[in-house]
């Protein structure tokens, strides 16, 4: 009678058991956020001019290979003797290629023209701004660059004729404006075929990459 009743007792408890439904699984930890990726500075360089000290800084993500391009330059101290020989008034100070003699200095093949994608960037031909300079075959820029002292939309890109081409814009002065105002007022004349030549030599001294900020 005693066994009779634990074992109707077990099968009732098996029943009820049977009956329950499935326990629902344990959540799973979600995994932790990543990291928010850490801004990387923009790289800065000092040109040193006659005239003082111009820095810029460059954008390696709208320009990536004009920016390593440059760089290039300025580690290899290629800019080192060379002058601004042209410079217009209302416009924009050019520089980076030529000896105090106008000889060109020997250059690496030219880099890719990087208008297009700089100008959908939001880097324009606007005063204070740094751009590569070139002859009419958009792709020819090599060493030399400009500074606008005004905004040049025309220089944009617009399309991709060779006319609508654009210059490409890769940086922009952050210190050294009131330098580049001066060297834009210096008086200048006709040499060896060219305009906007400065009656006395505007040197670049040097170029240095400066420490991240």
């Amino acid at each position: 009678m005693f066994r009779s009743l634990i074992l109707c007792s077990t099968l009732a408890l098996a029943a009820q058991a049977a009956q329950q439904p499935p326990a629902a699984p344990a959540p799973e930890t979600a995994p932790a956020p990543a990291p928010a990726p850490v801004p990387q500075a923009k790289p800065r360089v000092r040109i040193d001019t006659s005239y003082g000290p111009i820095v810029v800084e460059l954008d390696p993500e709208a320009a990536p290979a004009t920016v390593a391009n440059f760089l290039q330059y300025v580690k290899d101290g290629f800019y080192k003797g060379t002058i601004f020989h042209r410079v217009i008034q209302g416009f924009m100070i050019q520089g980076g290629g030529l000896t105090e003699s106008l000889d060109e200095k020997p250059t690496r093949p030219p880099v890719t023209n990087e208008a297009p994608q700089a100008f959908k960037a939001g880097l324009k031909n606007v005063r204070g701004t740094l751009a590569m300079a070139r002859t009419d075959n958009p792709q020819s820029a090599s060493s030399q660059f400009y500074i606008n002292t005004v905004d040049n939309p025309a220089l944009d890109y617009r399309d991709y004729t060779p006319e609508g081409y654009g210059y490409c814009v890769f940086g922009r002065v952050v210190s050294g404006m009131d330098v580049v105002d001066r060297i834009e007022k210096v008086h200048t004349e006709w040499r060896k075929g060219q305009s906007g030549v400065p009656q006395f030599p505007v040197f670049i001294k040097g170029a240095t990459l400066l420490p991240p900020q």
